[in-house]
């Protein structure tokens, strides 16, 4: 079964073709479909963004359709950067330019109070039904860049089990706590039932 993954962010969709592996689809990415340009996410909540790519990409393709969307929520930031996670330092902005931000805003933000979680919420459509999954993690928010890998904020969020922040950790480390893992791995639960196909427990 072809699945079109509804992302452009070559970094997103490192993450997600592993996660993916396990059901067993052919999945297509957008560079196959060079008609389905920036797709504007003008929802409220992560659930609106994710639907309205899947829906897009979906109405487009003809094809079932798998797209997430991901959000920063910082308590001492009443929540902030939430849905507008990417965008944080504006239209355009870099990684850094919004990790950069980030720790700005939090200058003066004792340890103790630097609480957050990344949450993802990721949607599968076959045109006929809409299957939503979420996945959370939470951590705190670094006063200092740590490690080189990853993506995004993953620099300054960290994990008080492991010790690591994202960035400090291998794929395969993220991939089992991450709130992308989570996300994906009940997707899978929840399409395992829908379309009636076994998941390799393996992966899963």
């Amino acid at each position: 079964m072809k699945v079109v993954l509804a992302t452009h962010n070559k970094d997103k969709r490192k993450e997600i073709l592993p996660l993916l592996k396990p059901m067993g689809f052919e999945v297509l990415t957008l560079d196959k479909f060079p008609e389905i340009g920036d797709i504007i996410e003008d929802g409220s909540t992560l659930t609106e963004n994710a639907l309205i790519k899947a829906r897009t990409v979906n109405q487009i393709t003809g094809l079932p359709t798998i797209a997430d969307d991901t959000g920063l929520e910082v308590d001492a930031l009443k929540g902030r950067p939430g849905i507008y996670s990417a965008r944080f330092a504006g239209e355009g902005c870099r990684y850094s330019d919004n990790v950069n931000k980030l720790i700005s805003e939090m200058n003066n933000i004792p340890e103790n109070k630097r609480t957050a979680r990344f949450r993802t919420v990721t949607v599968f459509t076959d045109g006929k039904q809409e299957l939503i999954a979420e996945g959370t993690v939470e951590g705190f928010i670094t006063q200092k860049i740590k490690g080189v890998g990853g993506f995004g904020y993953d620099p300054v969020f960290y994990i008080p089990k492991s010790g690591k922040t994202f960035a400090e950790m291998t794929l395969d480390e993220k991939k089992e706590i991450s709130h992308r893992g989570r996300a994906f791995r009940n997707m899978g639960r929840i399409i395992e039932q829908y379309l009636n196909i076994s998941i390799t427990k393996e992966n899963a």
